[in-house]
């Protein structure tokens, strides 16, 4: 019989008890130790989101080699300018960085170099990129991962989530040396160093134009009328929400503002007995939603039944408004899908699809690989991108225009001999 080679399933990590840091004393004591460590940060914040309104940090957990644990709490703690300023040039570790940036730099952690695992396994290849998963795919160990949704606004914490939160970064050093030998061997260092960066430098607030209309099931409301009185309960929604510091959805679901909006109920006993109305605040605010019916319901400032933007139409109806576009677009994106597998990473990695959509859908003239690359470059390509994708785009382009134009020739008909 052929031996055994069965892989040994990956063992629990165990933890010992974990505190929370919640006393300025505690905390300066800690920045003092974090300052005597050596070696990277790795660092993590957990949130409250779909409790809470705001997507403040509630818990901060540091792990630094020669220095230990430390799990803050940035809500006691206040402002971390004294830890900020001890770890900013020293190398971050963190997963998905773009989780957490913002709340970071929020109580001043602001880093000067970043190292993102999960944004590495994406560049590396590896089909999940999960931390639980890929901290049991190359370390061996499993990580639980149940507490990854929990209200951590929640005081005092339970040691099981302490002891989760804690685990989330005393193992991000190890990882990062491992994504790094991978890195290194599949020669994507510099592809890596490269999307750090740009993450590094993003801006991750979010400014929306008319961020009602992101409102679930908006598309089954009809007419201006009533999109303006969904765009109201939505409004009322959202500032009683940020007022009491509860996610809009715990208040209202947005299957009940958008069934409203339908509807149109012409009283405010209507609007009570509609069954669709759920939610812990759809009566005990009824006042309230029914004062945004009536506001929508008189308003002269009606919106437009579609949204106005810089947004390219969506690709489906390309082939009816500009087929030559579609046509580049779909040559361009087979041929990056090819040149993704090459790179054994994912398509959306080698360029953002947004970025390929603006450029097909408005190419620049003429459309060269040089000013292909230009127009990318301008999007928030990286250099490796314009590297990896401007000569293919550009063939792609030449390829759908020759096949457009015969296509054209084909269809007109010959001119009659004399």
């Amino acid at each position: 019989m052929p031996e055994d080679t069965a892989v040994e399933p990956a063992v629990q990590a165990a933890h010992v008890l974990v505190n929370v840091i919640d006393t300025r004393e505690e905390y300066l004591e800690a920045v003092a130790a974090i300052a005597a460590g050596e070696g990277p940060i790795a660092i993590d914040a957990e949130r409250a989101s779909g409790y809470r309104y705001s997507q403040r940090a509630y818990l901060i957990q540091i792990f630094r080699r020669g220095a230990g644990t430390f799990l803050l709490d940035p809500p006691a703690i206040g402002p971390m300018t004294e830890l900020g300023d001890v770890i900013a040039p020293i190398e971050w570790i963190l997963h998905a960085a773009s989780q957490d940036l913002t709340c970071l730099r929020e109580v001043g952690l602001d880093p000067t170099r970043i190292y993102d695992t999960e944004l590495a396994a994406r560049l590396a290849g590896l089909p999940r990129v999960g931390l639980g998963t890929v901290v049991e795919e190359l370390l061996g160990i499993h990580l639980a991962k149940e507490h990854s949704a929990a209200d951590w606004s929640t005081r005092p914490l339970p040691q099981a989530w302490l002891v989760y939160a804690a685990l989330d970064v005393e193992l991000l050093v190890d990882l990062r040396e491992k994504m790094g030998e991978l890195l290194e061997s599949a020669g994507k260092t510099h592809i890596a160093e490269q999307e750090f960066d740009s993450v590094l430098h993003r801006d991750f607030t979010v400014v929306r134009h008319e961020p009602w209309r992101r409102l679930s099931g908006l598309h089954s409301v009809r007419g201006q009328r009533n999109l303006a009185v969904a765009r109201e309960l939505w409004l009322a929604r959202d500032a009683y929400a940020r007022e009491i510091d509860t996610a809009p959805g715990r208040l209202v679901p947005d299957a009940a503002l958008t069934a409203a909006a339908r509807v149109l109920p012409a009283t405010k006993r209507d609007l009570a007995a509609l069954k669709e109305f759920t939610g812990r605040a759809s009566r005990s605010q009824l006042d309230r939603w029914w004062a945004a019916i009536e506001a929508g319901s008189a308003s002269t400032d009606l919106p437009a039944v579609r949204a106005q933007g810089e947004s390219v139409p969506p690709p489906r109806v390309w082939s009816e408004k500009n087929p030559l576009a579609d046509k580049r677009l779909k040559a361009a994106r087979a041929s990056l899908t090819e040149a993704a597998e090459e790179l054994s990473l994912p398509v959306e990695n080698l360029l953002t699809p947004d970025s390929l959509r603006r450029v097909a859908w408005t190419p620049p003239e003429p459309a060269t690989v040089e000013t292909i690359g230009e127009a990318l470059i301008a999007l928030g390509a990286r250099d490796w991108q314009v590297d990896a994708t401007a000569q293919r785009i550009a063939d792609s382009f030449v390829e759908a225009s020759a096949f457009v134009e015969a296509s054209q020739t084909i269809e007109e008909p010959a001119e009659p001999s004399s």
